[in-house]
C-alpha cells in the first residue's frame, strides 16, 4: 500500500525544476504548515543546483487532515512511504519535523541523510512552556481553553523571530489550528520522548547519516549525555549556525538552503 491511499490527506508544496536531479523533502515544525518554510524554498540556490523541494505539513497542523494515529513513530512511517513514493533523496525537518526526520532515519522509514534542524532528543531538552502546556491540557474541560488561548497568544511571543515583512504571515499560520488537534498531537509528541529513551543513542546506532544543526541562541536544550552520544556516531556531524534561535528556518533560510546543498554534496549551477 503506497503512502497517499493509506493517507490522502497531504498538504504538498512542490518548488524547483522539473527533471530535478535531486528531491529534498522538507518538513516544519509543530504548529506550522508549509508556510513556515517558504524562506527556504524561495532560495534562487536550490533551483540553480537542481534540487527540487517537496515541502509536507505534518498532517493535522494548520487544519489539515488528521490521522487516527498521532505518534510520532506513525508519522515516521507514513512518511518515509512518502518519501520513497516521491523519490526524495534527503529529508529536513525542523523541530517536531526534526524528531520525525530523526524516527525516520533510525528505523529505516527513510535510508538517505536527514538534516535536523533543532529537534529534541529528550522531554529535558524541550521548551518547559510547552511541557507545562501538555500537563495543562490533560485536564478535562481546562485543556481545551488552555489551548485555545495559547494559539491566540503564542505568535505574538515569536514574532521577533519572524521576517518582518512576514510576521502577519506566519502569526496567522500558527493561530490557524484546531485546538483540540494540537492538544492532541502534541500529547502523543511528549508520550514519544519519554518512551524512547535516550534518541541521541539511538540515533547514533542506527547508523544514519544526520546533521543536527543548532543556532547559537537556540532555546531548546542538548544535555552533557547527549552531545557525547551525538559526537561519538561516525556518521553523526553537529552544526551550529550563528545569530539563529529555534527559529533557524524563518531567521536563517540562506544557510538552511546551504546546508541542504552541503549534505547532498551539490554546488550551484550544478
Amino acid at each position: 500500500m503506497d503512502a497517499r491511499s493509506e493517507f490522502d490527506g497531504w498538504d504538498i508544496h512542490r518548488s524547483g525544476p522539473a527533471g530535478a536531479a535531486h528531491r529534498v523533502m522538507l518538513l516544519p515544525g509543530g504548529l506550522c504548515t508549509t508556510v513556515f518554510l517558504e524562506d527556504v524554498i524561495s532560495q534562487p540556490v536550490l533551483a540553480e543546483a537542481g534540487v527540487a523541494v517537496l515541502a509536507v505539513t505534518l498532517p493535522g497542523f494548520g487544519r489539515t487532515a488528521t490521522p487516527e494515529d498521532l505518534s510520532v513513530e506513525n508519522y515516521a512511517r507514513l512518511l518515509g512511504g512518502l518519501a520513497a513514493e516521491l523519490g526524495c533523496d534527503l529529508v529536513a525537518g525542523h523541530s517536531l519535523g526534526a524528531n520525525v526526520a530523526m524516527e525516520m532515519a533510525i528505523t529505516g522509514a527513510f535510508a538517505g541523510p536527514v538534516l535536523l534542524l533543532d529537534p529534541s532528543f529528550s522531554r529535558e531538552d524541550e521548551a518547559q512552556d510547552l511541557a507545562k502546556l501538555d500537563r495543562i491540557g490533560r485536564v478535562p474541560g481546562l485543556g481545551s481553553l488552555a489551548w485555545a488561548v495559547m494559539l491566540r497568544l503564542v505568535p505574538r511571543t515569536m514574532e521577533d523571530s519572524f521576517p518582518p515583512g512576514r510576521r502577519a504571515a506566519l502569526s496567522a499560520d500558527m493561530r490557524n489550528n484546531a485546538p483540540g488537534v494540537c492538544r492532541r498531537l502534541i500529547r502523543q509528541y511528549f508520550a514519544y520522548l519519554d518512551r524512547q529513551g535516550s534518541l541521541a543513542a539511538r540515533l547514533r546506532e542506527s547508523g544514519a547519516r544526520a546533521w543536527v544543526v543548532r543556532g547559537d541562541r537556540t532555546e531548546i536544550g542538548l544535555t552533557e549525555d547527549e552531545r557525547r552520544a551525538l559526537e561519538a556516531g561516525p556518521n553523526i556531524r553537529l552544526v551550529t549556525v550563528p545569530d539563529s534561535s529555534h527559529m533557524v528556518v524563518t531567521e536563517q533560510p540562506a544557510r538552511v538552503a546551504q546546508l541542504v546543498l552541503d549534505m547532498l554534496g551539490v554546488r550551484r549551477g550544478r
